[in-house]
Parts: C-alpha cells; structure tokens; sequence
C-alpha cells in the first residue's frame, strides 16, 4: 500500500522534477490510499494557483485512490505521532494514515525524513 504526502501529489500534478517518481504509487490506484487531509491541501493550493476548476479536476483523480477519512481512532493516532516526531498536524494525520495501513509514504517534504516506511526525495526544480 501507499500513501502519497501533499507535497508530492503538487510534485506529480506540475511535473516537476520528482513527478516521475510519484507517478508510480499514484498511478497504481489499487494500492493507492488517500488521506482525507491531503485532499484539502492539495485542493487549498490548486485553488489558489490555478482556481476551482483546476483544484476539482486533481481532486478528482486523488479520490480514486481509497480515500481514508480521518475518524477518532486516526486523530488520537495522529496526536502521538506528531508529539513523537514533532510533526505538523497535517503531516502526522498523513503519517498516521501510512502507519495504520502499512503503507509507505511517498513525499519531498522534510518533516518525514528519516521516518519508518517513508519513501523521501530532496524537491528538485522543474
């Protein structure tokens, strides 16, 4: 299983320089699990770059992975994770997710670095 960080679905929607490499756990739908907070950022920064038609259309394709919403079992998982790590709570509800799952986490942003099953690139530029 997989689950793909906001910064790295941003990667993969502007093909960037990681956006070949994020290709692969995204386009593999069956595998793919969504955090239901990634889909807020990514919405939240699409909306503001390119407007709401952009931000529903790569919305849309994030939701045909299996969007995983975020419960109280999640929440309190995410609370500890990010205490543990010092993790935003955005990252640690996106970290939870992945360790629920056994899932590894594909991403460029930093505060995963070093973490269990997650899979980090350094950004490159386009």
């Amino acid at each position: 299983m997989n689950v793909v960080d906001s910064s790295a679905w941003l990667s993969y929607f502007a093909s960037d320089g990681n956006a070949s490499v994020f290709a692969q756990p995204i386009e593999n739908l069956p595998e793919l699990l969504v955090p239901s907070i990634t889909i807020t950022e990514v919405f939240k920064n699409v909306l503001r770059q390119r407007g709401e038609e952009a931000a529903l259309i790569v919305t849309a394709h994030m939701e045909q992975g299996k969007v995983i919403p975020l419960n109280a079992e999640l929440a309190k998982d995410a609370a500890k994770w990010g205490v543990l790590h010092q993790l935003p709570l955005a990252d640690s509800i996106i970290f939870a997710t992945a360790q629920k799952f056994s899932a590894v986490l594909w991403t460029q942003d930093r505060d995963f670095e070093g973490l269990v099953n997650v899979n980090y690139l350094s950004r490159k530029s386009p």
